[in-house]
């Protein structure tokens, strides 16, 4: 294992356009316990304490289960950050990385180790006894997962026993009690039901999961059930009696029943440290590049704020400056974590854990849940004396609290200033080299050349309005992956027209039974109006790790696809934006009524129909097609999906308006020819329609 200086050896090492290709296959899984992973894996690898001392500085006290190599005195200064000493608690998270021959995992030929992510916990307590008044001491955890903000109850419980206690036994007792978090009944999801899960606000979606699992954890228990002594018996007299589990959970057994959980996006469990049951919420659902609990709110507030009061005009880069020297200061943030820029975040004024979530929520503001290859060169925590080894990483993103940092433009692309709100692009950033692509490009195009509107500002006007309307963490996300999906589409299409095919792009149109895939426009010249607006942006995006880790991404999704016979999300997009002939509209619902069919099937027409867009009422509008025959397919497919896991949620979001057409039609269905599914009693917004008839 490599220490803090080792680590960002690493990360130069492997940034390189060949190595990242590379480097992605280990990362899909970090932090999903709830997907391939092992439910009964070692949750903590290390934990580690560190105090400030007058005549040392920062040192490294104690390290359990054993020590980790490298620098240790680097590590104990990223345990206590700039400032630590003028605040009573303070946050912070930065990243290890495990070098592949150190790893006790064996690793897919070509993967990279996956990320040791730390949570770092300062407190600073005044005691009149101690030089200059005060005792400043570090407890970090570092955990393979990347939803590591469960663990803060139990750092502050720790980290308060050892000021009371400083001994390796507090670190011993807290390893043993992290490491025996019972994950058993926590849900495995496929890659389709994690994104209709993280995108969904319905609090009971997939809770047959739970209850599935919960089945078998009970069917263990009773195959072994728990024996305690009742006074005055003998140990051959020893009976079984009930388990009761008083504290949160779905897999807990009240009187032979499962108790329900109150949100199926968390799996609630508890850690028992020092006799004391501390409640934990574990996601089920991780995305990309999501790692602790950041908001993108804040991030997009932070910079939004100031710029709508005093916009300030930017130094134009064609890659940065998309809609002109007034591009939403947002917007020229993810161009230039899009296109690779090293990034800085500075505040002097605000606590370190601050900075430190404005660098993750960063990371996932460009993956939108999609790309990656962010968070594997972030430092959410940094500082000055290692500024040298930070510039070997290129496309950084760090967090810092050094003025300094400000006063150096040679050091970074972009400089984010949380205190002041102000993104500034370096004076020195390199301007990029002239374009092969952009005479081809405008030679297959056939607009004119100019400037055209990429139409950044307006999205960052609609994201703002979203914000100050309160719609929530969530529909922020929703709209910032819309984003990049978007921009993906259109970077496949910029290479098919330049190139004649895309690497975004796995298929052959020939062999679909509906033509088309990727982003809809309604004619060629919206197309290439947009595909100009945004050329420059998508070519310095193809040289980076995230496009390479996409290209791969890309294919593997394409192998978990069970409907690979047309692009379901193009198809619903067409049905969502176009204005479709009742021939054309008419083909689409019969091609997704005979090829929709059982389980993973409807999971991936469900992941094209989000609940943000509209959800199942692109597919509802079908109830109203001049052809009965289209009209009796849709019902067909409703019936699917309204017995489906997720699907009935979707059903269920369906208007009085749409829910009474498709009861009418389905009883036009039984006059035409017995329904099985409704000869079944098949219930309906609370109607039997086997007892209507």
């Amino acid at each position: 294992m490599s220490g803090a200086e080792a680590s960002i050896r690493t990360v130069s090492s492997s940034a390189g356009t060949a190595g990242s290709r590379n480097s992605i296959g280990s990362a899909r899984s970090v932090g999903v316990v709830g997907g391939n992973a092992a439910a009964n894996q070692q949750h903590v690898d290390y934990i580690l304490v560190a105090q400030f001392s007058i005549d040392e500085g920062s040192i490294m006290e104690h390290q359990y289960p054993n020590p980790i190599s490298g620098d240790e005195h680097m590590l104990a200064e990223l345990m206590l950050p700039d400032g630590a000493h003028t605040r009573d608690q303070d946050w912070t998270i930065f990243f290890l990385h495990k070098d592949a021959e150190a790893s006790e995992e064996p690793l897919e030929p070509g993967t990279q180790a996956p990320l040791i992510y730390v949570l770092n916990l300062v407190i600073t307590k005044h005691d009149k006894g101690a030089k200059r008044g005060a005792i400043c001491k570090a407890m970090a955890i570092c955990t393979r997962h990347s939803f590591l903000h469960i663990y803060k109850p139990l750092l502050l419980f720790a980290l308060e026993d050892y000021f009371k206690n400083p001994s390796v036994d507090i670190l011993k007792k807290l390893f043993t009690s992290v490491n025996s978090m019972d994950l058993s009944a926590m849900p495995r999801l496929s890659i389709f039901e994690r994104q209709i899960l993280a995108a969904s606000d319905n609090k009971e979606m997939f809770s047959e999961k739970f209850e599935e699992m919960a089945q078998t954890t009970m069917a263990a228990h009773m195959r072994s059930p728990s024996v305690t002594a009742v006074p005055g018996e003998s140990d051959g007299e020893k009976k079984p009696t009930t388990y009761i589990n008083l504290g949160p959970g779905r897999n807990k057994f009240m009187n032979g029943k499962i108790a329900i959980s109150r949100d199926s996006h968390e799996f609630e469990t508890k850690v028992v440290y020092n006799g004391i049951p501390v409640p934990i919420r574990v996601p089920v659902a991780v995305l990309p590049e999501t790692v602790g609990d950041f908001s993108l709110i804040q991030l997009i507030t932070t910079f939004a704020a100031p710029h709508a009061l005093h916009p300030q005009p930017f130094p134009l880069h064609p890659h940065l400056t998309t809609n002109g020297p007034y591009t939403h200061p947002v917007i020229v943030l993810m161009n230039g974590l899009l296109t690779e820029k090293r990034i800085i975040f500075l505040s002097h004024d605000r606590p370190s854990g601050e900075v430190a979530n404005h660098v993750l929520a960063a990371c996932a503001l460009a993956s939108g849940g999609t790309l990656r290859g962010f968070s594997r060169h972030a430092f959410p925590y940094t500082d000055l004396s290692k500024v040298e080894e930070l510039l070997q990483v290129p496309g950084f993103i760090a967090g810092v609290k050094n003025p300094a940092f400000a006063h150096h433009p040679s050091w970074w692309d972009i400089l984010c200033n949380i205190d002041t709100g102000r993104i500034k692009i370096s004076t020195e950033i390199k301007q990029p080299p002239p374009s092969e692509n952009s005479a081809l490009f405008a030679a297959a195009s056939t607009v004119s050349g100019g400037s055209f509107d990429t139409g950044d500002n307006l999205f960052m006007e609609d994201v703002v309005h979203c914000i100050s309307s309160r719609f929530g963490e969530k529909a922020v996300r929703a709209k910032m992956r819309d984003w990049i999906i978007r921009f993906t589409h259109m970077a496949a299409a910029f290479e098919e027209m330049v190139h004649g095919a895309s690497a975004l792009w796995i298929g052959h149109e020939e062999n679909h039974v509906l033509r088309g895939h990727g982003h809809v426009w309604p004619d060629e010249q919206s197309k290439h109006r947009d595909l100009a607006a945004n050329m420059s942006r998508i070519e310095g995006w193809r040289t980076t790790r995230s496009y390479h880790a996409y290209v791969q991404d890309v294919q593997s999704s394409y192998v978990a696809k069970p409907i690979k016979i047309m692009d379901l999300n193009h198809q619903m997009d067409r049905l969502r934006t176009l204005k479709l002939s009742p021939e054309e509209a008419g083909k689409i619902y019969q091609a997704v009524k005979e090829y929709v069919n059982d389980y993973e099937e409807i999971n991936q027409l469900l992941c094209a129909l989000p609940e943000n867009q509209g959800g199942l009422f692109p597919i509802a509008v079908g109830l109203f097609h001049p052809s009965q025959k289209v009209r009796f397919a849709i019902v067909e497919l409703l019936e699917r999906i309204s017995v489906h896991m997720a699907g009935r949620h979707f059903f269920g979001s369906l208007n009085r308006f749409q829910k009474l057409a498709f009861i009418r039609l389905q009883q036009e269905k039984l006059n035409a020819s017995e329904s099985p599914v409704a000869a079944n009693g098949l219930t309906m917004s609370g109607l039997n329609l086997a007892e209507r008839t």
